[in-house]
């Protein structure tokens, strides 16, 4: 099997700076020119998964298909290269640790003392070789996390120099980004953290291929040539990223400056031009972007945009596709009550109840959902939002006063858990990876608007039955309430193919009153936002118009 080009990403100075944007980017122009493309995170933290790190601590846990629990940059590779990954796209030191503890408890050493050379390193080359591999990708792009000169990242970087030196001249990039900070009081961008972070590069045996410059400011062409100087990099090779009016505008930044055709030098390729069209036009359109529409996002952890990532991106991303702005507005469901209500959600457009686990603020989502449904106010619920969606109208249409679900009443106090544990999660004690985790099929149910959605937005083919979403929590819909629900128009639009857990709802007699079980927001990309997302603009869009002037 052919063995694909790696290009390996650094950073240095401070995390936050768009490491993992940026190395997505890098993905996107590689595959715009027709190339297949794999990306993976090798990162430093003990945690064997991304799946029991608190989402204030650590942002969002993003889903593969395969059930792999990562971090968001995961997300932010799978969107730009428009490639399903799995659980080769990420290795934390916890899971590498844990898989090289367990081989010498195996008896996989006996008669060595296993140490961080070469076993460790060893270990982690292979992950990188096998990924790559596997994939049949041409090129491979690994991110490191953390910053060079984490502790806990030195076998990390160690591993990778030893991967240049073994492998041919060409087939392994290392491509550096670093922070060029702006002090306000001498009004100028200081290069010497870049200058210091290429010297601690080199002393760890690793000369950067290309430089990334990344600024708030734009840089000119002095800075880049200063920094040529002083790192020994040619200037053509040090590329500015300042700050642009969009993360979607990064792929053509890249592409203005020729990246393309530098890699192509640098690992001996023929020259590929990489077909930009569909990025342009993403970007004309939230340049041109000038309504704006206001969506209420009642989630438990607001105060944090990156726990959300996802969810919030997707919605942004499919109202440009549309041609208008969004502002989502973050409320903390524990301060919704009866009586503010009204005055919170008065100018929204449109209300979100996402994901979360946990009682704290479920009252407020279910305030919130009430006002959506009884005002006519485009609703959308995403895993924890369809459970909300369920109980409002337990307790508010069919008169069950306590209705709840078993998570939130861990006391036993109400007869009525409409939401209930899944059956092989009531014995189960350990919290990794023992959700429902991954893609699963969902069958349709012909004649519902959310069928008749995804095959109108070419997510489903005319003849299809059976849709896949990924999914990542415990608590199901509980089927003894099933028929009291139908009973009253609450319509179950999709379910297991089985039929014995609820995929999708929606109320058939609202403008959009909808929720999924699933995370959809792990499926949609840029250049193809989920149905859903753009079915919830279109009801907002109609719904607004609709509504004379005050």
């Amino acid at each position: 099997m052919k063995k694909p080009i790696i290009i390996v990403v650094t950073w240095w100075v401070l995390s936050g700076i768009g490491k993992g944007i940026t190395a997505s980017s890098v993905g996107a122009l590689l595959r715009a020119c027709g190339y297949n493309v794999f990306m993976q995170k090798m990162d430093g933290y003990l945690n064997v998964d991304a799946g029991t790190i608190n989402p204030y601590k650590h942002g969002e846990c993003f889903v593969t298909d395969d059930g792999t629990e990562t971090d968001l940059d995961i997300g932010h590779y799978e969107r730009f290269i428009d490639t399903n990954l799995n659980a080769q796209s990420i290795y934390t030191m916890g899971k590498l640790y844990h898989e090289l503890i367990s081989a010498e408890r195996e008896g996989s050493f006996l008669g060595h003392d296993v140490q961080m050379i070469p076993h460790m390193s060893s270990l982690i080359k292979s992950k990188i070789i096998d990924a790559g591999v596997s994939a049949g990708a041409d090129f491979h792009i690994v991110e490191i996390g953390g910053t060079v000169g984490d502790i806990e990242n030195e076998i990390l970087i160690e591993s990778v120099r030893q991967l240049k030196a073994e492998l041919p001249l060409g087939q392994v990039l290392f491509f550096h980004l670093t922070y060029i900070p702006y002090l306000l009081a001498s009004k100028e961008l200081k290069t010497k953290p870049t200058q210091n972070s290429v010297k601690d590069l080199r002393k760890m045996g690793i000369n950067p291929d290309i430089l990334f410059l990344r600024a708030d400011y734009d840089i000119s062409d002095e800075i880049r040539q200063k920094v040529s100087m002083m790192c020994g990099i040619h200037d053509q090779y040090v590329i500015p990223l300042p700050t642009l009016p969009s993360i979607y505008a990064i792929p053509n930044h890249l592409a203005s400056y020729n990246l393309t055709q530098m890699i192509h030098t640098l690992t001996n390729l023929s020259v590929r031009e990489p077909m930009m069209q569909k990025w342009t036009t993403l970007c004309n359109h939230i340049s041109s972007a000038t309504i704006t529409k206001h969506i209420a996002m009642v989630g438990k952890y607001g105060t944090l945009e990156d726990a959300y990532y996802s969810l919030n991106e997707w919605l942004k991303v499919a109202w440009f596709h549309c041609g208008y702005n969004v502002m989502l507005h973050f409320l903390d469901p524990w301060e919704i009550s009866h009586s503010n209500v009204t005055t919170l959600m008065h100018d929204m457009n449109g209300i979100c109840v996402p994901w979360g686990f946990g009682k704290r603020g479920i009252e407020g989502m279910i305030i919130a959902c009430q006002y959506a449904r009884e005002n006519n106010i485009p609703y959308l619920g995403v895993c924890l939002g369809s459970q909300v969606m369920a109980i409002e109208f337990a307790r508010n249409v069919l008169g069950l006063e306590d209705a709840t679900s078993a998570e939130f009443d861990e006391e036993w106090l109400s007869n009525n858990h409409v939401i209930h544990l899944m059956e092989n999660q009531k014995h189960q004690t350990k919290k990794w990876g023992t959700m429902r985790l991954g893609s699963y099929p969902c069958h349709l149910r012909e004649g519902k608007k959310v069928t008749d959605l995804y095959r109108r937005f070419g997510w489903l083919s005319s003849w299809a039955t059976i849709v896949h979403e990924r999914h990542r929590h415990r608590y199901e819909f509980n089927n003894q309430y099933r028929d009291m629900f139908e009973q009253a128009w609450f319509v179950f639009s999709w379910t297991s193919p089985d039929g014995t857990l609820i995929e999708m709802m929606e109320l058939p007699d609202h403008p959009f009153m909808l929720a999924t079980q699933a995370h959809p927001e792990f499926l949609s990309r840029p250049l193809n936002p989920h149905p859903l997302f753009r079915w919830f603009i279109e009801a907002i869009t109609i719904m607004t118009k609709n509504i004379s002037p005050s």
